[in-house]
C-alpha cells in the first residue's frame, strides 16, 4: 500500500478520467445528429445505448484480463481504441458511422472505467481513495462540462461541430503515451485468479455487493438521462432556443464538477457512508422540483443543483464496495463497470415514454431510479 501521495503516478492516471469523459458526447450526440438526419426520440436514444450497452457486455471480462496483464496496460488499450471510435465519424460522417463510431466509444470506455477506478486506487494511500475517486470525478466532470460549448464554438469559427471528435481523440493518444512511461506497482489477487464464475458468484452470492452494483446501474442512468433529455425536456416544456437548451447540459456538468471537488474536499472530514446518503436525498428533490419548474431560468439552476447532488454517489459506492472487499477489486470494478449499461437502458425507456405518454411520465423515470439510490444510503448507513 502507498504511504504517500506521488504526483508523478497520479497525473497520468487522473488524466484517463478527462479521456473517461468523452462518453458523454453522446448527449450533444443526441441533440446534433437528432438535427442532422430528422430523427424521432427513440431513434436518437439509440445513440447513447451504443456507448453504454458494451458496459454490460464487457466490463466483467475486461476486469479478468486486467487481472492477468495488469491494469495499466488495459487502461491504454482503452484510450486507444476511445480515440478510434472519436476519429473514424470525424473522416466518415453519417448516422451509421455514427454509431459504429459511438459504439467504439463505448467499448473504449468501458475497458477505461473498469481499468482506471482501481488503478487510481493503487497509486493514492487507502485513508483518501474515496476523497480521489471523488476528485477523479471532478476532473472527468471538466471534459464532460466543456464538450458542449466546445462543440458550439468550433461550429461557429469553423463550421464543424465535429472538429471536437478530432481534438478530444488527439488527447486520448497524448494520455496514452503519458502514462505509458511510468511504472505502477499494482495491487493483485495473489489467492485466486478473477474468472467469470468468481465474479458472477460474488454478484450473486453477496447481497451487499447486488445491490451496490445495482446503485451504479440507476445513477449512471439519472446521469447519461439528464445528459440526453436536459435539451428536450428545455425545448419540449418551456420552448426554449436551442443553444439555451444545450446550455442545460454544461450547467449539469458545472455542478458536477463543482459537486465532485467540493466532495473531495468533504470526503477528507465527513463519513462515505453519511455522505452517500445526504447526497442521494439532495438528488431526489433536485429532480422532483425540475419537473415541476415554473421557468426555464429555474429550470437551469435546478439541473445545477441535480449535477451537485448525484455527483459523488459514483465513486462513493465504487470505494465503499472496494473498501469492504479489497481483495476483490478487479472483479467488482468489472461488475460495477458493467452496471454502467444503466446509461444504454434508462435513456432509452425515458426517451420511449417521452414518445408514447408525456414527458412528465419520462422524467418520473429517474424519480424512481434516485429514491434507490436513497435507500441504498440508509441501508449503508446502518452497516456502518
Amino acid at each position: 500500500m502507498n504511504s504517500k501521495i506521488k504526483m508523478s503516478y497520479v497525473l497520468p492516471v487522473l488524466m484517463s478520467f478527462f479521456v473517461m469523459s468523452f462518453c458523454d458526447l453522446v448527449g450533444i450526440g443526441v441533440d446534433r445528429i437528432k438535427l442532422d438526419f430528422n430523427l424521432s426520440n427513440t431513434l436518437a436514444q439509440l445513440i447513447p445505448s451504443a456507448v453504454f450497452v458494451w458496459f454490460f457486455v464487457l466490463s466483467v471480462p475486461v476486469g479478468i484480463l486486467q487481472d492477468r496483464f495488469g491494469k495499466r496496460t488495459i487502461l491504454n488499450l482503452g484510450m486507444i481504441i476511445t480515440a478510434v471510435g472519436l476519429l473514424f465519424p470525424f473522416f466518415i460522417f453519417s448516422f451509421s458511422t455514427a454509431l459504429v463510431g459511438f459504439a467504439l466509444l463505448g467499448i473504449g470506455n468501458t475497458i477505461v472505467q473498469v481499468s482506471a477506478n482501481p488503478l487510481l486506487v493503487d497509486v493514492v494511500p487507502p485513508n483518501r481513495a474515496s476523497s480521489f475517486l471523488s476528485f477523479s470525478q471532478f476532473v472527468k466532470a471538466i471534459g464532460s462540462m466543456v464538450a458542449a460549448p466546445l462543440a458550439g464554438w468550433l461550429a461557429l469559427e469553423f463550421g464543424d461541430w465535429k472538429l471536437l471528435f478530432l481534438v478530444f481523440g488527439i488527447v486520448s493518444v497524448l494520455t496514452v503515451i503519458w502514462l505509458s512511461f511510468i511504472k505502477i506497482d499494482e495491487t493483485r489477487n495473489t489467492e485466486k485468479r478473477a474468472s467469470l464464475s468468481s465474479s458472477f458468484s460474488l454478484l450473486v452470492g453477496n447481497r451487499f455487493v447486488a445491490m451496490m452494483v445495482l446503485g451504479i446501474f440507476l445513477v449512471v442512468g439519472i446521469d447519461v438521462g439528464i445528459n440526453a433529455v436536459s435539451g428536450q425536456f428545455l425545448l419540449s416544456k418551456f420552448n426554449a432556443a436551442q443553444t439555451f437548451a444545450e446550455s442545460g447540459r454544461t450547467v449539469y456538468f458545472f455542478g458536477k464538477m463543482l459537486g465532485t471537488f467540493l466532495g473531495a474536499l468533504m470526503l477528507t472530514l465527513l463519513p462515505s457512508r453519511k455522505f452517500l446518503l445526504w447526497s442521494s436525498i439532495l438528488g431526489l428533490v433536485a429532480i422532483f422540483a425540475l419537473i415541476f419548474a415554473p421557468t426555464a431560468m429555474s429550470a437551469i439552476f435546478i439541473i445545477f443543483i441535480i449535477g451537485l447532488g448525484i455527483a459523488n454517489i459514483f465513486p462513493l459506492i465504487f470505494s465503499l464496495s472496494v473498501e469492504k472487499f479489497p481483495t476483490r477489486s478487479n472483479e467488482i470494478s468489472g461488475l460495477m463497470i458493467m452496471a454502467v449499461s444503466g446509461g444504454a437502458v434508462i435513456p432509452v425507456l425515458i426517451g420511449s415514454l417521452i414518445d408514447n405518454i408525456s414527458l412528465i411520465a419520462g422524467m418520473f423515470v429517474l424519480v424512481v431510479c434516485v429514491v434507490y439510490e436513497v435507500i441504498l444510503g440508509f441501508i449503508n448507513l446502518k452497516k456502518a
